[in-house]
Protein backbone atom coordinates (compact mmCIF):
# COMPACT_ATOMS: atom_id res chain seq x y z
CA UNK A 1 0.00 0.00 0.00
CA UNK A 2 1.61 3.65 -0.92
CA UNK A 3 2.00 5.33 2.10
CA UNK A 4 0.34 9.05 1.64
CA UNK A 5 2.89 11.88 0.77
CA UNK A 6 2.37 15.70 1.54
CA UNK A 7 1.16 17.65 -1.42
CA UNK A 8 4.64 19.23 -3.55
CA UNK A 9 3.38 22.69 -3.53
CA UNK A 10 3.92 23.08 0.41
CA UNK A 11 7.23 20.74 0.33
CA UNK A 12 8.49 23.23 -2.80
CA UNK A 13 7.69 26.59 -0.27
CA UNK A 14 9.60 24.45 2.49
CA UNK A 15 12.71 23.40 0.69
CA UNK A 16 13.09 27.57 -0.44
CA UNK A 17 12.75 28.99 3.06
CA UNK A 18 15.34 26.38 4.21
CA UNK A 19 17.69 26.85 1.24
CA UNK A 20 17.17 30.65 1.41
CA UNK A 21 17.06 31.01 5.04
CA UNK A 22 13.84 33.44 5.20
CA UNK A 23 10.25 33.56 3.75
CA UNK A 24 10.81 36.51 1.74
CA UNK A 25 13.40 35.06 -0.68
CA UNK A 26 12.08 31.91 -1.07
CA UNK A 27 8.72 33.84 -2.55
CA UNK A 28 10.78 35.68 -4.66
CA UNK A 29 12.36 32.46 -6.02
CA UNK A 30 8.81 30.84 -6.50
CA UNK A 31 7.66 34.14 -7.88
CA UNK A 32 4.90 33.73 -5.47
CA UNK A 33 4.14 36.32 -3.02
CA UNK A 34 5.07 36.24 1.15
CA UNK A 35 1.98 34.99 2.20
CA UNK A 36 1.50 32.17 -0.36
CA UNK A 37 4.97 30.47 1.60
CA UNK A 38 3.69 31.23 5.47
CA UNK A 39 0.41 29.99 4.18
CA UNK A 40 2.01 26.62 2.17
CA UNK A 41 4.49 26.00 5.18
CA UNK A 42 1.26 26.31 8.04
CA UNK A 43 0.02 24.30 5.97
CA UNK A 44 2.55 21.60 5.75
CA UNK A 45 3.29 22.07 9.50
CA UNK A 46 -0.45 21.07 10.35
CA UNK A 47 0.01 17.63 7.93
CA UNK A 48 2.77 16.57 10.27
CA UNK A 49 1.44 17.96 13.36
CA UNK A 50 4.88 19.26 13.92
CA UNK A 51 6.64 22.56 13.70
CA UNK A 52 9.26 23.02 10.78
CA UNK A 53 10.84 25.82 11.42
CA UNK A 54 11.73 27.92 14.44
CA UNK A 55 10.28 31.80 14.54
CA UNK A 56 11.77 34.86 15.65
CA UNK A 57 15.43 34.70 14.53
CA UNK A 58 16.41 37.15 11.87
CA UNK A 59 16.76 34.06 9.74
CA UNK A 60 14.83 31.23 10.11
CA UNK A 61 16.03 28.59 11.70
CA UNK A 62 14.58 24.74 11.52
CA UNK A 63 13.27 22.21 13.81
CA UNK A 64 14.57 18.92 14.43
CA UNK A 65 11.48 17.72 12.49
CA UNK A 66 12.61 20.47 9.89
CA UNK A 67 16.27 19.25 9.97
CA UNK A 68 14.76 15.42 9.34
CA UNK A 69 12.97 16.37 6.76
CA UNK A 70 14.97 19.12 4.61
CA UNK A 71 17.60 16.39 3.10
CA UNK A 72 15.09 14.17 1.97
CA UNK A 73 12.74 16.55 0.42
CA UNK A 74 16.46 18.50 -1.01
CA UNK A 75 17.13 14.98 -2.73
CA UNK A 76 13.66 14.51 -4.11
CA UNK A 77 13.49 17.47 -6.28
CA UNK A 78 17.08 16.92 -7.30
CA UNK A 79 16.23 13.73 -8.78
CA UNK A 80 13.27 15.03 -10.56
CA UNK A 81 15.46 18.12 -11.90
CA UNK A 82 17.79 15.55 -13.21
CA UNK A 83 15.46 13.66 -15.01
CA UNK A 84 13.79 16.41 -16.26
CA UNK A 85 16.77 17.76 -17.71
CA UNK A 86 17.95 14.40 -19.08
CA UNK A 87 14.14 13.95 -20.80
CA UNK A 88 14.22 17.56 -22.43
CA UNK A 89 18.00 16.69 -23.41
CA UNK A 90 18.02 13.55 -24.45
CA UNK A 91 21.16 13.38 -26.97
CA UNK A 92 24.64 14.17 -27.43
CA UNK A 93 22.94 17.50 -29.73
CA UNK A 94 21.95 21.25 -29.02
CA UNK A 95 23.76 24.01 -27.22
CA UNK A 96 26.12 24.08 -24.85
CA UNK A 97 26.83 26.99 -23.04
CA UNK A 98 30.37 27.37 -21.17
CA UNK A 99 32.06 29.85 -19.01
CA UNK A 100 35.87 28.89 -18.58
CA UNK A 101 39.01 30.83 -17.20
CA UNK A 102 40.45 33.22 -19.61
CA UNK A 103 43.81 32.00 -20.14
CA UNK A 104 42.56 28.15 -19.57
CA UNK A 105 40.26 28.89 -22.58
CA UNK A 106 42.85 30.75 -25.09
CA UNK A 107 45.78 28.31 -24.18
CA UNK A 108 44.61 25.30 -23.88
CA UNK A 109 40.56 24.38 -24.57
CA UNK A 110 40.73 26.10 -27.78
CA UNK A 111 44.05 24.32 -29.42
CA UNK A 112 42.54 20.63 -28.48
CA UNK A 113 38.74 21.60 -29.00
CA UNK A 114 38.70 20.25 -32.98
CA UNK A 115 39.21 17.11 -30.98
CA UNK A 116 35.72 17.61 -29.00
CA UNK A 117 34.00 18.73 -32.27
CA UNK A 118 35.25 16.22 -34.62
CA UNK A 119 33.60 13.51 -31.79
CA UNK A 120 30.44 15.49 -31.39
CA UNK A 121 29.83 17.75 -34.49
CA UNK A 122 26.23 18.21 -33.20
CA UNK A 123 27.35 20.21 -30.39
CA UNK A 124 27.39 24.12 -30.49
CA UNK A 125 28.93 25.57 -28.22
CA UNK A 126 29.05 29.44 -26.57
CA UNK A 127 32.03 29.89 -25.04
CA UNK A 128 32.76 32.98 -22.66
CA UNK A 129 36.36 34.00 -20.85
CA UNK A 130 34.91 34.19 -17.39
CA UNK A 131 35.90 33.24 -13.71
CA UNK A 132 32.65 34.54 -12.16
CA UNK A 133 31.72 31.65 -9.94
CA UNK A 134 27.91 33.42 -9.83
CA UNK A 135 27.66 31.55 -13.55
CA UNK A 136 27.45 28.56 -11.60
CA UNK A 137 23.97 29.85 -10.83
CA UNK A 138 22.65 31.15 -14.02
CA UNK A 139 20.11 28.95 -16.11
CA UNK A 140 22.12 30.38 -18.90
CA UNK A 141 25.27 28.57 -18.53
CA UNK A 142 25.75 24.71 -18.43
CA UNK A 143 29.14 24.14 -17.51
CA UNK A 144 32.04 26.61 -14.84
CA UNK A 145 35.71 25.61 -15.27
CA UNK A 146 36.72 27.98 -12.33
CA UNK A 147 40.18 28.51 -11.20
CA UNK A 148 39.11 28.81 -6.80
CA UNK A 149 38.96 26.64 -3.84
CA UNK A 150 36.10 24.48 -4.89
CA UNK A 151 33.51 25.78 -2.38
CA UNK A 152 31.21 27.38 -3.65
CA UNK A 153 27.96 25.61 -2.18
CA UNK A 154 24.85 24.33 -3.56
CA UNK A 155 26.54 23.12 -6.94
CA UNK A 156 28.62 20.17 -8.29
CA UNK A 157 32.44 20.68 -8.47
CA UNK A 158 35.21 18.42 -9.17
CA UNK A 159 38.96 18.83 -9.13
CA UNK A 160 40.30 19.02 -12.72
CA UNK A 161 43.87 19.90 -12.13
CA UNK A 162 46.18 21.61 -9.64
CA UNK A 163 48.47 24.16 -10.88
CA UNK A 164 52.51 25.06 -10.59
CA UNK A 165 53.74 28.54 -11.15
CA UNK A 166 57.34 29.32 -12.30
CA UNK A 167 58.70 32.86 -13.85
CA UNK A 168 57.91 33.12 -17.97
CA UNK A 169 59.41 35.52 -20.50
CA UNK A 170 59.66 36.00 -23.89
CA UNK A 171 63.30 35.13 -25.59
CA UNK A 172 63.64 38.10 -27.19
CA UNK A 173 63.35 39.97 -23.94
CA UNK A 174 66.18 37.58 -22.40
CA UNK A 175 68.04 38.15 -25.50
CA UNK A 176 68.45 42.13 -24.31
CA UNK A 177 67.68 41.94 -20.84
CA UNK A 178 69.22 38.15 -19.12
CA UNK A 179 67.83 36.67 -16.03
CA UNK A 180 70.65 34.71 -14.35
CA UNK A 181 69.34 35.60 -10.61
CA UNK A 182 66.60 36.35 -8.76
CA UNK A 183 68.15 39.81 -7.97
CA UNK A 184 68.30 40.49 -11.58
CA UNK A 185 64.20 40.16 -12.17
CA UNK A 186 64.47 44.31 -9.99
CA UNK A 187 65.53 45.30 -13.78
CA UNK A 188 62.42 43.69 -15.50
CA UNK A 189 58.97 44.84 -15.24
CA UNK A 190 56.59 42.30 -13.20
CA UNK A 191 53.74 41.17 -14.72
CA UNK A 192 50.74 40.23 -12.63
CA UNK A 193 47.74 38.21 -13.72
CA UNK A 194 46.29 38.80 -9.74
CA UNK A 195 46.63 41.60 -6.95
CA UNK A 196 50.31 40.19 -6.18
CA UNK A 197 49.84 37.07 -4.26
CA UNK A 198 51.33 34.93 -6.52
CA UNK A 199 54.65 36.87 -7.32
CA UNK A 200 54.91 36.90 -3.27
CA UNK A 201 54.61 33.23 -2.60
CA UNK A 202 57.23 32.42 -5.40
CA UNK A 203 59.42 35.01 -4.14
CA UNK A 204 59.02 34.04 -0.89
CA UNK A 205 59.87 30.57 -2.24
CA UNK A 206 63.21 31.62 -3.97
CA UNK A 207 64.52 33.79 -1.10
CA UNK A 208 63.72 36.47 -2.59
CA UNK A 209 61.47 38.75 -0.94
CA UNK A 210 64.78 41.43 -0.56
CA UNK A 211 64.96 42.13 -4.31
CA UNK A 212 63.93 45.41 -5.06
CA UNK A 213 60.41 45.74 -7.00
CA UNK A 214 60.65 47.86 -10.06
CA UNK A 215 58.31 48.62 -12.57
CA UNK A 216 55.14 46.13 -12.19
CA UNK A 217 51.67 46.07 -14.04
CA UNK A 218 48.52 44.58 -12.77
CA UNK A 219 46.30 42.85 -15.26
CA UNK A 220 42.82 41.20 -14.49
CA UNK A 221 43.81 37.86 -15.63
CA UNK A 222 46.82 35.70 -16.46
CA UNK A 223 45.42 35.35 -20.07
CA UNK A 224 46.53 38.90 -19.76
CA UNK A 225 49.86 38.66 -18.14
CA UNK A 226 50.89 35.68 -20.50
CA UNK A 227 50.18 37.94 -23.80
CA UNK A 228 52.23 40.84 -22.52
CA UNK A 229 54.80 38.46 -21.59
CA UNK A 230 54.46 37.15 -25.28
CA UNK A 231 55.09 40.71 -26.66
CA UNK A 232 58.13 41.46 -24.19
CA UNK A 233 56.43 43.29 -21.80
CA UNK A 234 58.15 42.15 -19.01
CA UNK A 235 57.96 38.43 -16.60
CA UNK A 236 54.92 36.99 -16.00
CA UNK A 237 54.23 33.84 -13.88
CA UNK A 238 53.14 30.45 -16.04
CA UNK A 239 51.80 27.67 -14.90
CA UNK A 240 52.00 24.58 -15.86
CA UNK A 241 48.38 24.04 -18.29
CA UNK A 242 48.16 26.98 -19.82
CA UNK A 243 52.02 27.89 -20.31
CA UNK A 244 52.73 24.53 -21.20
CA UNK A 245 52.33 24.75 -24.97
CA UNK A 246 53.97 28.35 -25.26
CA UNK A 247 56.99 26.92 -23.68
CA UNK A 248 57.23 23.52 -25.60
CA UNK A 249 57.13 25.91 -28.84
CA UNK A 250 59.78 28.30 -27.59
CA UNK A 251 57.56 31.02 -27.28
CA UNK A 252 58.17 31.56 -24.10
CA UNK A 253 61.43 30.31 -21.50
CA UNK A 254 61.56 29.49 -17.95
CA UNK A 255 64.57 31.53 -16.54
CA UNK A 256 64.48 29.70 -13.50
CA UNK A 257 64.30 26.03 -12.05
CA UNK A 258 61.55 26.59 -9.14
CA UNK A 259 58.39 26.40 -9.03
CA UNK A 260 55.73 26.42 -6.67
CA UNK A 261 52.16 25.09 -6.08
CA UNK A 262 49.21 27.69 -6.79
CA UNK A 263 46.92 28.91 -3.72
CA UNK A 264 44.07 27.65 -6.20
CA UNK A 265 43.14 25.01 -8.42
CA UNK A 266 40.93 24.30 -11.29
CA UNK A 267 37.73 22.82 -10.67
CA UNK A 268 34.53 22.11 -13.14
CA UNK A 269 31.28 22.73 -11.86
CA UNK A 270 27.94 23.50 -12.74
CA UNK A 271 24.06 22.90 -11.24
CA UNK A 272 23.00 19.91 -9.53
CA UNK A 273 20.26 19.66 -11.92
CA UNK A 274 22.14 20.26 -15.02
CA UNK A 275 24.90 17.32 -14.48
CA UNK A 276 22.77 14.78 -15.82
CA UNK A 277 22.00 16.18 -18.92
CA UNK A 278 23.67 14.12 -21.60
CA UNK A 279 25.11 16.73 -23.33
CA UNK A 280 26.81 18.11 -20.48
CA UNK A 281 28.14 14.86 -19.29
CA UNK A 282 30.36 14.42 -22.65
CA UNK A 283 31.69 17.32 -22.01
CA UNK A 284 32.49 16.93 -18.81
CA UNK A 285 33.91 13.58 -19.53
CA UNK A 286 36.37 14.76 -22.32
CA UNK A 287 37.35 17.66 -20.24
CA UNK A 288 39.35 14.93 -18.12
CA UNK A 289 40.45 12.39 -20.79
CA UNK A 290 41.76 14.94 -22.57
CA UNK A 291 44.18 16.04 -19.92
CA UNK A 292 45.12 12.83 -19.01
CA UNK A 293 45.76 11.66 -22.89
CA UNK A 294 47.51 14.86 -24.68
CA UNK A 295 50.66 15.40 -21.60
CA UNK A 296 52.59 18.27 -22.16
CA UNK A 297 55.78 17.79 -23.31
CA UNK A 298 58.51 18.10 -20.74
CA UNK A 299 60.56 21.38 -20.91
CA UNK A 300 63.62 22.65 -20.07
CA UNK A 301 64.78 25.43 -17.84
CA UNK A 302 67.15 27.90 -19.13
CA UNK A 303 68.67 28.63 -15.88
CA UNK A 304 72.22 28.30 -15.14
CA UNK A 305 71.71 27.92 -11.52
CA UNK A 306 69.03 25.80 -9.68
CA UNK A 307 67.28 28.22 -7.33
CA UNK A 308 66.63 26.37 -4.04
CA UNK A 309 63.54 27.29 -2.06
CA UNK A 310 64.37 28.24 1.55
CA UNK A 311 64.30 25.21 3.95
CA UNK A 312 61.04 25.91 6.30
CA UNK A 313 58.50 24.28 7.88
CA UNK A 314 55.91 25.73 5.50
CA UNK A 315 57.97 26.12 2.86
CA UNK A 316 55.86 25.42 -0.47
CA UNK A 317 56.14 21.32 -1.93
CA UNK A 318 53.84 21.40 -5.45
CA UNK A 319 51.26 19.04 -4.81
CA UNK A 320 50.33 16.36 -8.19
CA UNK A 321 46.62 15.99 -9.57
CA UNK A 322 45.35 12.76 -9.46
CA UNK A 323 43.88 13.19 -12.95
CA UNK A 324 47.69 13.42 -13.99
CA UNK A 325 49.59 10.94 -11.98
CA UNK A 326 50.57 9.14 -14.78
CA UNK A 327 51.43 12.36 -16.89
CA UNK A 328 55.37 13.11 -17.28
CA UNK A 329 57.14 15.13 -14.81
CA UNK A 330 56.72 19.31 -16.16
CA UNK A 331 59.73 21.14 -15.59
CA UNK A 332 60.92 22.98 -13.69
CA UNK A 333 62.11 19.72 -13.12
CA UNK A 334 63.50 20.90 -9.47
CA UNK A 335 60.43 21.51 -6.82
CA UNK A 336 61.05 23.68 -3.45
CA UNK A 337 61.67 20.60 -1.04
CA UNK A 338 60.67 21.09 3.09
Amino acid sequence: MTSRLPPLNPLRAFEATARRGSVSAAARELNVTHGAISHQIRALELSFNAPLFERGAKRMKLTPQGALLLPAVTNAFEGIAAATAAMLRPTTSGDLRITCVAALLSFWMIPRLHLFTEQYPDIRLTLTASNDAANLFSPDVDICLLYGDGNWGDCWARLWSRLELFPVASPTLLNMRPLRSVKDLQDHVLLHGDDGREWNTWLTAADGNDVPRGRQHFMSDARLSTEAALHNQGVALGDNITAGSLIAKGELIVPFALAVPANDAFYVACRNEARAAPIVKVFIDWLFSALESDPMPEMQTSARTVIRARPAKDSFQPVSSPSRARRPEMTPKRRAKS
